[in-house]
């Protein structure tokens, strides 16, 4: 059925004559007058009329085939018909009831938006008469605050600051009755601000809080407090950047010289004119600074009282207004914008100027001496600043609200800033010129050594050249005096040059077998040697006055100075040191030939025992004496040469009795002669010191030593000398001698000579490395005796080894 359908309405629809009835855009008329254009009008309606008779037939057949669907849709429309009859009843009523709605609510609405349109206008209305009224009454008070002059002036700013704030937001111009009072708050307001200037300028210049601070409360009520602070520092910063030009301006400094000279013609200095150049720029630069501390007074005064000033009604500190939203506060930006400026200006004159160049590297200490001289004042003004406001605040018109603060401590420079530091900001553009004048300040000094010193040359300095040397030093150390940081700088440079006089005469030293000789009369280098160490001495002498000279500067300059001496202390010693240890090998020589002679034999005569002095001492004491006179009395630095020879001397009587200790056999006459020797000792090493008894423990180890030459053996173990003055190794020593033969000392039981074993002595200082090889000879004796089944120790035996127990327990590691 479907199919036949199907076949009976496809034709229609395919055939052209019938798809302009499917478009949606159809338009009969337009059809029409188609159809009668192009067809024949019969031909057209027959076709018509086909395509209807199919449409009927084919609606016949669709109702056929649906009838029960088309009748259930028609029963379904009858209900639908319904509902929609009882939406459309509903709908009508609620319509109604809007209606019955609105109006009872549009009419009050608009009778609502009428009024508030009324009462807007009124409260507008309300508010400008308000503000008429205001004004009226604050022009009139303004009138009379004018007349009051300067002490009513901070309230005719508040009264104008009032106005303003009623002038904000609204336009008050056409309105009669108040046109004359706004002319005459406008030319009030410049009266007032006029005013205020001069207040402020004249309180700047005078120092005068009151007045300042009256002045920025007035500024503070017209709100226009950062402006003019802005307005008056940057009129402060601009006077000191001319000033700072003016003054390092070349032709400024030379046109006074030749004020004839022809137009257009450049002046500049020449050699005849130089010294009233540098005069002139002096003087300059002198005004300069006079010029830039007067600025930085009046602005630290101004952040003096900005810092303590207080609205009396918000109580805002004036400060915190200033430097609000992060801006650096005027002080600080100010000094940057000085410090900066005169690095740049100093540049650029010099760059263009090689005769300000010169002037201000050479004499740089001048020129820093101004800069300190400026910071001192700027210190000085600034402590006292802090004194006079805090002192003059409780006289001020209250009015003013400056109160001290916590802040009055602080240094206004570095006012929260703590890291930042405004004395070496200043310095800053003086380091090209310091770098500068320390070269030739190095060169200077250097100069009168090289001379000295030529290359290749073998004279040490003369008097005179060392006298050059030692006035150029105290030259540039008085000339750097003005400033700590360039004395220490200086010092340093000193330093260096010592440590060159040091290296050029480290030089002329002669090290060879020449310098040692003790044996004939001075030689060409032990003289020269000679030389060189008076020369060090001579210099050492003077650095130190010259040390002691530098009281204005800083220790650490005079630590620098000083310290180079050490170097100088130094070289002397290794200069002389030669000599010295030549003098103390033959003096041990001379001490240890006492071996040689005989100490063995009984006393001659018992009443009168002949005690000749011994023929090693007689040598040692010519020695000695030689020895000083021809060579050591050469030298210049006495003090130096007998710190020097009292160590000789020391060494000297620690050799003697050391040796006194291990002498074998030894006698009553041989007591007696070692008695008398003990005596001459101190006789032969009396030249090399001052006193004797300034040679400390040696010297009362010899006076100690020589009674016990004739005591017992158990009265001198029991002595109080032992141990604490004389050594327990040296006791033990001396009491081998009263020992028999069999009782071998430890060089003999270890079979060495007297010098070897001295030499052992000197290279084991320890006193348990001495006593150790003591103990081993007693045991070898005790073996010796059990060896040959004796039945008895040497009466020295028992107390030899008592001691040595003494000595174990009591000293574990004494250094003798």
């Amino acid at each position: 059925m479907e199919n036949v359908r199907g076949a009976s309405t496809n034709p229609l629809l395919k055939d052209g004559c019938y798809t302009d009835f499917l478009a949606d855009g159809f338009d009969v008329k337009t059809y029409t007058a188609e159809a009668i254009h192009h067809a024949v009008i019969a031909e057209q309606l027959a076709k018509l009329a086909q395509g209807i008779s199919q449409l009927d037939k084919e609606l016949h057949s669709q109702v056929v085939a649906r009838h029960e669907d088309l009748l259930s849709q028609a029963t379904g429309i009858e209900s639908l018909e319904g509902v929609l009859q009882m939406m459309q009843t509903r709908i009508s009523a609620l319509q109604a009831a809007v209606d019955r709605i609105r109006t009872k609510i549009v009419d009050p609405y608009n009778k609502i938006v009428s009024r508030i349109t009324q009462l807007a206008r009124l409260q507008m209305a309300c508010d400008l008469l308000r503000r008429i009224i205001r004004i009226l009454y604050l022009s009139k008070r303004l009138q009379g605050q004018l007349q009051g002059g300067s002490r009513e002036i901070t309230k005719a700013a508040q009264s104008l600051n009032e106005l303003d704030y009623l002038s904000q937001g609204v336009d008050l111009s056409g309105i009669e009755v108040i046109e004359n009072d706004l002319l005459l708050i406008s030319r009030a307001r410049l009266e007032v601000e006029n005013q205020a200037k001069r207040l402020l300028e004249q309180g700047m210049e005078i120092q005068n809080p009151t007045q300042v601070g009256t002045a920025l409360q007035v500024f503070y009520n017209l709100g226009s407090l950062r402006a003019t602070i802005s307005s008056v520092v940057g009129g402060y910063r601009t006077t000191i950047h001319d000033n700072i030009t003016g003054a390092l301006d070349i032709k400024g400094l030379t046109q006074p010289t030749n004020p004839r000279g022809a137009p257009g013609r450049a002046v500049l200095p020449t050699p005849g004119n130089t010294a009233a150049f540098r005069a002139a720029l002096w003087t300059s630069l002198e005004k300069l600074m006079d010029q830039i501390c007067a600025a930085c007074r009046q602005v630290q005064h101004l952040q003096k009282v900005l810092m303590k000033k207080r609205d009396p009604v918000t109580h805002v500190c004036f400060i915190d207004e200033i430097i609000k939203d992060g801006q650096p506060d005027i002080l600080y930006t100010f000094w940057n914008d000085v410090t900066s400026t005169l690095s740049e200006e100093f540049q650029r004159a010099t760059e263009a100027s090689s005769f300000l160049k010169q002037a201000l590297e050479g004499e740089y200490p001048k020129l820093l001496q101004l800069y300190n001289e400026l910071w001192r004042r700027l210190q000085q003004y600034s402590a006292s600043l802090q004194g006079a406001l805090t002192s003059s605040s409780g006289g001020m018109d209250t009015s003013l609200d400056i109160t001290a603060t916590e802040t009055d401590s602080q240094d206004l420079f570095t006012h929260g800033k703590q890291d930042y530091n405004p004395e070496k900001a200043l310095k800053d553009s003086l380091q090209p010129y310091e770098a500068a004048y320390l070269s030739k300040s190095l060169s200077r000094l250097f100069d009168p050594i090289n001379l000295v010193f030529p290359m290749g040359g073998r004279n040490p300095a003369s008097n005179d050249e060392l006298d050059s040397i030692i006035k150029t030093i105290s030259s540039e150390l008085n000339v750097a005096s003005v400033d700590p940081k360039l004395s220490l700088a200086v010092s340093k440079n000193a330093a260096k040059t010592v440590q060159l006089f040091c290296v050029k005469s480290e030089q002329l030293l002669c090290t060879q077998g020449e310098a040692s000789q003790v044996i004939g009369p001075l030689t060409e280098g032990q003289r020269r040697n000679v030389t060189v160490v008076n020369s060090l001495y001579r210099l050492q002498q003077a650095i130190a006055k010259i040390i002691l000279g530098l009281a204005s500067c800083p220790p650490v300059a005079a630590e620098a100075l000083s310290s180079s001496l050490e170097g100088v202390q130094v070289l002397m010693s290794s200069a002389v040191q030669p000599l010295l240890q030549s003098v103390s090998d033959s003096i041990e020589a001379i001490i240890i030939t006492l071996h040689q002679e005989d100490f063995s034999g009984a006393l001659s005569c018992p009443d009168k025992p002949d005690v000749p002095c011994s023929l090693y001492m007689k040598e040692l004491q010519g020695f000695i004496s030689r020895v000083m006179a021809d060579y050591f009395r050469h030298f210049q630095c006495v003090d130096f040469i007998y710190e020097s020879t009292e160590a000789l001397a020391q060494r000297a009587i620690e050799l003697f009795i050391r040796h006194t200790s291990l002498l074998r056999p030894l006698g009553e006459g041989g007591k007696m002669r070692l008695a008398a020797d003990f005596a001459q000792m101190e006789l032969a090493v009396a030249p090399l010191c001052r006193r004797v008894s300034d040679l400390g423990k040696p010297y009362r180890m010899l006076r100690s030593f020589r009674p016990l030459l004739f005591q017992t053996s158990e009265l001198i173990a029991s002595s109080p000398a032992v141990g604490d003055l004389i050594p327990y190794s040296t006791l033990l020593h001396f009491f081998f001698t009263r020992a028999p033969s069999e009782l071998k000392s430890p060089h003999q039981r270890a079979e060495w000579s007297i010098a070897r074993y001295s030499q052992w002595q000197d290279d084991h200082p320890s006193e348990r490395d001495r006593l150790t090889l003591i103990r081993g000879a007693l045991e070898a004796y005790v073996q010796s005796v059990r060896a040959r089944q004796g039945k008895e120790f040497a009466p020295i035996y028992p107390i030899m080894l008592q001691l040595l127990q003494r000595a174990a327990s009591g000293s574990q590691d004494i250094r003798v």
